[in-house]
């Protein structure tokens, strides 16, 4: 469900079974695709689509109780349903955004820009989108583009 408030846009979303539910307002810093071990460790795929969101953006709307959290490395603070396990985002304090996941908000309409940490894919992908290496210079990585 989409609303409109003070001509930002706001989307709904919600974990695996719906007991936590939250919404994002605004337009997202940035969306891709990450190619990293941890990600695709997490969620237990070949790549993970995330959406960049600053953390004022994202309210949690119900069943914040049910949120549980692990942190493998000061970069990210991954969060969960206690419930149903179902994964909801991942701060990144030492970014100053929240990623959360794109598939956890059905409406949003999600337009990838890049894929990052292409180096370590384990599933390459011809869309013709950026193939950072690691990550932008602006997030501490090489900002080098490798080929497809």
């Amino acid at each position: 469900m989409t609303t409109q408030t003070h001509n930002a846009k706001t989307f709904q979303g919600s974990c695996f079974c719906g007991s936590v539910q939250f919404t994002v307002s605004g337009e997202p810093a940035a969306m891709g695709y990450c190619h990293c071990e941890s990600c695709r460790s997490w969620s237990a795929g070949p790549v993970n689509a995330f959406t960049l969101w600053k953390p004022e953006s994202v309210r949690i709307t119900r069943g914040a109780e049910h949120i549980g959290g692990f942190s493998k490395a000061p970069t990210s603070d991954r969060k969960w349903c206690k419930q149903c396990g179902g994964h909801v985002f991942t701060a990144h304090p030492l970014w100053g955004v929240t990623d959360v996941y794109a598939a956890s908000i059905p409406d949003f309409p999600y337009h990838p820009g890049l894929h990052v940490n292409y180096q370590e894919t384990k599933l390459r992908i011809k869309d013709g989108l950026p193939k950072m290496k690691d990550m932008p210079k602006e997030m501490g990585g090489s900002g080098v583009v490798i080929a497809e």
